[in-house]
């Protein structure tokens, strides 16, 4: 059952994503299937820190709300994350970058567990979820030129399948309807779309895959 990995100590997620890369060669997902039909140019390198919490002795993900004045996914329910810069070294380096200019999160603070599989988004980035565990409570400083709030989710609510849907969202013509993940509303905040694909990935991983 998913939920024998809620008790998972962070050494065991440690090994079911190695056990995951062990046995899946790493395909780039595209958010959905019709994405090259009309994204022909090479993606941008991006990387996203998917933060892993303890709080009330249960394991919660930390998302953030992005600014609605932002040119992209503004708004939306999101990772700290964004595009690799020329002097990053790996998408690991890239995201805890990005989640210290974003919401103050030093690297220093953060474990990181693994990674999971490559994305490509359709605002055509390569994006690497990396999988990182944090200290709870954390005095976060939020950049509020991008970032307008973070909250928690619990890993045992997102994994209940009745708290996630399958939506069709029309394209521009010609294209046809494609599917989007939603999931309800929690807390007033609703994730969906390339965050609510990167969050099951993760929980499919831990679900899956045992420890050797």
């Amino acid at each position: 059952m998913l939920t024998s990995g809620f008790d998972l100590s962070a050494e065991a997620i440690v090994l079911r994503l190695e056990s995951f890369h062990r046995t899946q060669r790493n395909h780039p997902t595209a958010e959905f299937p019709q994405l090259t039909d009309f994204i022909q140019e090479t993606p941008r390198p991006a990387a996203v820190l998917i933060p892993l919490l303890q709080h009330d002795n249960n394991w919660h993900i930390l998302y953030t709300r992005r600014n609605a004045d932002l040119p992209e996914h503004s708004g939306q329910v999101a990772f700290p994350g964004g595009r690799a810069d020329p002097g990053d070294a790996s998408p690991e380096l890239t995201a805890l970058r990005e989640a210290w200019e974003e919401i103050g999160l030093n690297p220093a603070d953060v474990t990181v567990l693994g990674r999971l599989n490559d994305f490509i988004t359709v605002t055509n980035y390569l994006v690497t979820p990396i999988i990182g565990q944090i200290p709870w409570p954390y005095p976060l400083k939020l950049a509020r030129n991008e970032v307008s709030r973070v909250f928690t989710i619990p890993l045992s609510w997102l994994a209940e399948p009745q708290n996630h849907e399958v939506r069709l969202r029309q394209l521009p013509q010609p294209y046809k309807p494609v599917s989007v993940i939603y999931f309800r509303e929690y807390e007033g905040e609703v994730l969906w779309g390339a965050s609510a694909r990167f969050t099951l990935a993760f929980l499919e991983i831990i679900k899956s895959f045992e420890s050797p």
